[in-house]
């Protein structure tokens, strides 16, 4: 049996790179803003809803 970790960094992806755009941030206001609504698109992809209409 092969053990892979594949779905858990495909997981973990997008967060990495929010991760990486939050460094740019001018604000810590604006770094918050943009985790919250990445965290909100997030939750809605991993609950099977199209995220531009849960917004």
């Amino acid at each position: 049996m092969h053990i892979s970790n594949v779905l858990a960094e495909n997981a973990i992806r997008p967060f990495v790179v929010g991760r990486k755009g939050w460094m740019f941030s001018t604000s810590p206001e604006g770094a918050h803003a943009s985790a919250a609504m990445f965290t909100l698109v997030e939750t809605a992809k991993a609950n099977g809803i199209e995220p531009y209409a849960y917004l």
